[in-house]
């Protein structure tokens, strides 16, 4: 046995114990995928890995993230900061090694993954900023930025369908450093592959514009090896098929049961023993020099790096320069946006986020991102930025085309890849088809701005299937995700800085038609969540709490109602800024004293959770016909009449 094939027997046999030892994982694919990973660590993938933030490294992406066993035990062999005792606990509580990859974690782990689809459009955003890096910085005879992006997935990804929009753009934007490594082992948890899926994969990627190689044994080190440097050598993305057994060496190989399968002691011991390994958590001294003399090799090309680096500081001072401010988000001036785009007050939110977004443009040239065939429409674009392109990596502006689930993968892609500050955009309705997105984007807490437009029953006309009367519930849902829905231009800069300085992801509700100017509004404030707008100096008797468009409602309704009762007026951008401030201070905003209404054309229950007990929603109770948007807002109560007698009514319950 050559040593080669002595390491890949090893790696199988540590990997198939992690699992037993654990008695939970995923057996089959950690074994049917053995040599194609291997073959990537061993041969092809550039990393450093005593220094996982090396820039130009490759990126390898576990879209298949049920694959971590065997993940965690190449990490652990090439000499990451992964233990066999953190292999030991696998699945454990709060253990380095969880049941799938998880971001900040594990070491070496580039995203978190698990959910099947998502991490084959993570590898395409990474792909995207690696090649608006290797556009803006590279230079003949300097290739600063020139590393590959690895997709590691399996049969199930592929049937995602936020995989499918990823793949189509991808070919479009003729992306040749992204590189996906298919598990064909043509079996899923039910049985049979063919029971829900016949097409041919490698025609449609064709279709799609990639390059395909065909891997018969995907069992075989060397065939696999081959195929990923014919793969680096490609002027397209390509998609490496290799057709592998699931579980192979265990009595249920190709087998639909040896899925979520793990080898009880005696089959554990049998499977070891026809792989020659007799020892427990163990890496013989041979298969680890192995190992470390490609650990030692991505060390050595890391220091290369540098040296490449320090040159092109002398022959390139300004690019060098840029390229040591290019990710600098310190520098961002708040104060000077909200300057700059205050003459548009008044005006719609998405037209005023517009404007917002070219300032930051102009501070900021990591800022990109783009919309789902919006963006004449949600106005989320970036003026005189040109397009992102096969033929303008330059471009700033992203057309997704109408793949809104891929769009939001694949910006926490762009965002995980370095500190890129990064955007998507498209109606507040569709966020539906993004949620898994926001999701893993909330539980890696990426800093991405998502600008949902037309976000109220406002957009009228459109009917029904586009008035968002539940999706702010949706977002509000979901832990970790902010929501801003801003009044004015303050409270959407408030924003902006509660995202880019906290590094959080925030959802910001956009009205798509005119909010009329309203006094006091504040910066400062509103980073507070919620603050008072109006102030009627007394022991409060109502209290009005609304957001976005339904503010300057609030504050039309408290004129009305100051003839009788002692009445403020609190704003309220987001719930959740809001609910993390010190109760002092939520107790001065809203004495609990006090009847308490909010205001919001949704359906949320959420205020009932921030506000005080006493608190009412004056909400959408229902879907709403199709009609001119002032009618269908006007319909659905929210004016100073109906909203009068709701707050009076109960008043009179209260006292």
């Amino acid at each position: 046995m050559n040593l080669t094939q002595k390491a890949l027997n090893y790696l199988k046999a540590i990997s198939a114990e992690t699992i037993s030892n654990a008695k939970s994982g995923h057996l089959g694919i950690t074994l049917g995928a053995s040599s194609i990973l291997f073959a990537l660590f061993k041969d092809h993938y550039n990393f450093d890995a005593g220094d996982t933030d090396f820039l130009n490294r490759d990126r390898l992406v576990l879209s298949a993230g049920h694959a971590s066993a065997l993940y965690y035990t190449l990490l652990s062999m090439f000499g990451f900061d992964i233990s066999l005792q953190d292999l030991k606990n696998f699945r454990s509580y709060k253990s380095k090694t969880p049941g799938h990859p998880e971001y900040r974690v594990t070491d070496g782990v580039e995203i978190s993954t698990g959910a099947l689809g998502q991490g084959v459009a993570n590898a395409v955003g990474m792909a995207i900023a690696e090649s608006v890096m290797e556009e803006r910085f590279n230079t003949v005879g300097f290739d600063i930025f020139n590393h590959y992006t690895y997709c590691f997935m399996g049969d199930g990804c592929l049937m995602e369908g936020v995989a499918q929009e990823a793949i189509s753009l991808a070919g479009n934007l003729k992306l040749n450093k992204l590189i996906f490594l298919y598990d064909n082992n043509n079996v899923t948890i039910d049985g049979p592959l063919n029971l829900a899926n016949k097409e041919n994969v490698a025609k449609k990627f064709r279709a799609m514009g990639w390059s395909v190689i065909n891997v018969a044994n995907g069992n075989s080190y060397r065939a696999c090896s081959s195929a990923i440097a014919r793969a680096k050598k490609s002027k397209k993305p390509t998609i490496i098929i290799f057709n592998t057994t699931i579980g192979i060496g265990t009595e249920k190989e190709g087998t639909s049961s040896v899925h979520g399968a793990y080898l009880n002691q005696t089959e554990l011991a049998a499977f070891k023993e026809k792989l020659g390994v007799k020892e427990s958590f163990f890496i013989p001294s041979d298969v680890r020099e192995l190992c470390m003399a490609t650990t030692r090799r991505g060390k050595l090309e890391h220091e290369k790096w540098n040296q490449l680096l320090a040159m092109y500081s002398s022959t390139h001072p300004e690019l060098y320069k840029n390229f040591l401010t290019f990710f600098d988000r310190k520098k961002i001036n708040f104060e000077r946006i909200m300057k700059n785009i205050a003459k548009f007050d008044g005006q719609s939110l998405r037209r005023i986020n517009h404007n917002a977004l070219c300032e930051l443009a102009y501070q900021c040239p990591q800022l990109i991102g783009g919309t789902a065939d919006l963006a004449p429409s949600s106005l989320a674009y970036i003026d005189n930025a040109g397009n992102f392109s096969a033929g303008n990596r330059r471009g700033k502006n992203i057309h997704f085309g109408v793949r809104e689930h891929a769009m939001g993968a694949i910006m926490n892609g762009i965002a995980v890849y370095e500190d890129f500050i990064t955007f998507d955009s498209t109606f507040l309705m569709f966020s539906n088809y993004m949620l898994p997105a926001l999701r893993m984007r909330a539980l890696m807490k990426l800093p991405v701005m998502s600008f949902f437009t037309h976000d109220s029953i406002a957009v009228g006309q459109d009917g029904p299937s586009h008035q968002p009367i539940e999706n702010l519930t949706q977002l509000r849902c979901i832990i970790g995700n902010t929501v801003f829905r801003p009044c004015d231009y303050k409270e959407l800069v408030a924003g902006y800085q509660y995202c880019l300085k906290n590094y959080k992801p925030v959802a910001f509700a956009l009205s798509r038609q005119d909010i009329p100017h309203v006094d006091n509004t504040s910066f400062e404030l509103a980073l507070n969540g919620g603050y008072t707008l109006i102030d009627c100096g007394q022991k409060v008797d109502v209290i009005l709490v609304a957001t976005g468009s339904e503010v300057p409602l609030a504050v039309s309704m408290a004129k009305e109602l100051a003839k009788k009762h002692k009445v403020n007026v609190v704003s309220m951008p987001s719930l959740e800024v809001f609910e993390q401030q010190p109760v002092s201070y939520k107790q001065k905003v809203l004495p609990k004293d006090a009847l308490c209404v909010f205001v919001e054309m949704s359906n949320d229950t959420k205020p009932l959770k921030v506000l005080p007990k006493n608190t009412y929603l004056y909400e959408v109770e229902s879907y709403q016909f199709s009609g001119n948007g002032e009618t269908v807002v006007d319909k659905a109560g929210f004016n100073v009449k109906a909203l009068s007698k709701f707050v009076e009514n109960k008043i009179k319950q209260q006292f």
